[in-house]
């Protein structure tokens, strides 16, 4: 830290009780100066050789009140007064950046000019702070934190201005140039902490970050910290993403109960809000420049802290932006006040939208004209990378929000329609989503679960998934059927060699495409049947199509057009062994319904095992549902 020494003299103030200030020689005092609660009994002749304002004081005081003077509203109070006094007696006085502002401003208050005595005390105290002071990144960073409790004398003396300038020009300048301290909390490297095998024992200077700044500002008011980082964008030599780095330190370290989903009980909410609010203002428009996990962090806060509409929209439009970038867990925002669920879901349709409209030309064309059944793995054509990315994570938030017991049903559809068909080429994540949501709201009606489960595509589904929903007794059976339905033509068209291309047109009027949509589709299959047809039309339309499967697999397992293949006692195909996988899924099929024949179709099955993990020999079968076991 810069100090600065004044006079020679050695120091004769002297303290009696809590309030008097006096100076020790031989010379009695003729003069009371009173500042505030503090008495000073000083000698007139050094005082008013300096100071232009005391001697008009001093012309203006009757006999009558023995020369005692009060100046209560001097910037600084009695320890400003005293170093100006000091000053006057040539007594030995230090300033450094914590007291130097403190003097200036009561410098010029007692009006201590060049014009009254050359080399008094204002012209040394600028001399100080222009050379030394604002040459310096800590002590003009200290100096401009002082002058807060000197407004609006620091501001006219133009003190604060200075040190702004002086702060935002030392970090503007080149990384390669910083060579003085500075704050900056790191993990150090191995070879700092000699821990480098390859250390050779010589000690490199290491680079200076482009944020080596950040921290040492965190130490600001809001008011003083705002203007200093205007300052360093107005001098246009640093990127967006330092700037956000700097407002995600600043946020972390004025707000961080907020940032973190919590409130501070007792806390000074008004001051963080304003806080808060200003951090969003000086965000940097360039996207990515701010990540999205901390914009979704100030979305919370913002909520918490009940800030104003226009911040949280202009938060909401960031974020869809770049909502690819997010996880689930920073998409959870908790509810305010007023709604009657657990989290808000209402903010994340917003995000949603906003991400739609910023993405709503960036679909890809998908070829038409293959109508080959593949297994659904890792689709090569999507509609963009960041859509499916948002699919991900819709979907994971879906499962995250459907433990709350009070989320209505028309809030799930809602949110998992937001995403178009073609951003979910798989759609394991959003049966994961309903079969939680079935869990923790078992009271479903027939209906409900019909909507519910109408969001799915049985054809999207992998393997594991499809082995995990034809076990999962939540499920209504239709769907269950169509599950089995799909795989086995699936495995039909896989192991035939022959494709989609040979199947009856009557199959093929099942199947998926490969832009994603089919000829007949199974989601709306799920849900043209009414309410009372439900179990009825799944035994009817999807018994048959068991059957055609297997007339199907005839034709494609060996090239011939008739079912005139051996077939053994078993059910196989002598003539071709790709049959054996075929005829799997009504084995599956009988488990399933000696599966079902519980009362309820809520059981214990549960998305969060693994699928895979899951042994379709352990189930064990009841007489209830024996009469359909009929069906092939």
């Amino acid at each position: 830290m810069k100090y600065m020494k004044l006079g020679s003299k050695p120091d004769a103030f002297q303290t009696e009780g809590n309030n008097i200030r006096f100076v020790a020689t031989e010379l009695a005092t003729d003069i009371i100066v009173n500042v505030g609660d503090v008495r000073f009994y000083l000698h007139k002749f050094p005082l008013l050789s300096k100071s232009s304002r005391l001697q008009k004081l001093v012309a203006s005081v009757s006999e009558e009140s023995n020369d005692e003077v009060d100046i209560p509203d001097i910037p600084g109070g009695p320890a400003a007064f005293e170093i100006c006094a000091k000053f006057c007696y040539g007594m030995i006085v230090t300033l450094n950046a914590y007291n130097v502002v403190a003097a200036r401003c009561a410098a010029e208050y007692l009006e201590m000019h060049e014009s009254i005595d050359k080399g008094n005390l204002i012209y040394k105290l600028e001399v100080f702070l222009n050379s030394s002071i604002f040459r310096s990144w800590k002590d003009s960073i200290i100096v401009l934190q002082t002058t807060k409790s000197l407004l609006p004398w620091s501001e006219d003396l133009k003190v604060v201005s200075h040190c702004i300038d002086a702060i935002a020009s030392r970090a503007s300048i080149d990384p390669c140039e910083v060579e003085w301290s500075y704050t900056y909390n790191r993990k150090k490297l191995p070879s700092e902490n000699g821990l480098d095998p390859h250390w050779n024992g010589v000690r490199k200077q290491q680079l200076v970050p482009n944020d080596w700044w950040v921290e040492d500002l965190c130490e600001l008011e809001v008011d003083f910290y705002k203007r200093v980082i205007m300052a360093i964008k107005s001098k246009e030599r640093m990127s967006g993403e330092v700037f956000g780095e700097a407002l995600r330190a600043y946020a972390y370290r004025r707000l961080p109960s907020y940032l973190k989903g919590t409130a501070t009980n007792g806390s000074d909410v008004s001051r963080h809000r304003a806080i808060l609010e200003t951090i969003i203002r000086l965000l940097p428009t360039e996207k990515g420049s701010v990540q999205c996990a901390f914009l979704l962090k100030l979305l919370r806060a913002a909520c918490l802290l009940d800030s104003s509409e226009t911040c949280r929209n202009d938060l909401i439009k960031r974020i869809g932006c770049q909502l690819e970038e997010a996880s689930v867990a920073d998409l959870i925002i908790p509810a305010t006040m007023g709604e009657n669920t657990r989290y808000s879901i209402d903010m994340t349709l917003s995000i949603v939208e906003e991400f739609l409209m910023h993405h709503s030309g960036d679909d890809q064309t998908i070829p038409q004209g293959t109508e080959e059944i593949l297994e659904i793995r890792s689709p090569t054509f999507v509609s963009s990378s960041s859509k499916v990315a948002v699919a991900k994570l819709i979907d994971g938030y879906l499962a995250e929000v459907s433990k709350d017991p009070s989320l209505p049903l028309s809030k799930f559809i809602e949110v998992a329609e937001m995403i178009s068909v073609a951003a979910r080429p798989v759609h394991d994540a959003l049966y994961r989503a309903i079969d939680m949501y079935l869990k923790e709201h078992p009271s479903l009606s027939k209906s409900e679960k019909k909507k519910l489960c109408g969001l799915m595509d049985c054809k999207k589904l992998s393997a594991d998934a499809c082995m995990h929903a034809v076990q999962n007794e939540r499920l209504p059976l239709r769907v269950v059927v169509q599950v089995l339905f799909f795989e086995q033509i699936r495995a039909s068209a896989t192991g035939s060699g022959g494709g989609a291309a040979d199947l009856p047109v009557s199959m093929r009027s099942l199947l998926p495409q490969e832009n994603g949509n089919s000829y007949g589709s199974s989601r709306s299959a799920a849900t043209t049947n009414t309410e009372d047809d439900w179990d009825g039309a799944a035994m009817t339309s999807d018994t048959n199509s068991f059957r055609s499967t297997r007339l199907v697999s005839k034709v494609g397992g060996s090239g011939r057009s008739s079912g005139s293949a051996d077939v053994n006692n078993n059910g196989e195909d002598k003539s071709n062994s790709k049959v054996k996988g075929i005829l799997m899924p009504k084995k599956i099929l009988s488990k399933l319904w000696s599966n079902k024949g519980h009362d309820g179709e809520n059981s214990s099955t549960d998305t969060s095992e693994s699928p895979g993990s899951i042994n379709p020999e352990e189930t064990k079968s009841t007489p209830s549902r024996s009469s359909r076991r009929s069906v092939s």
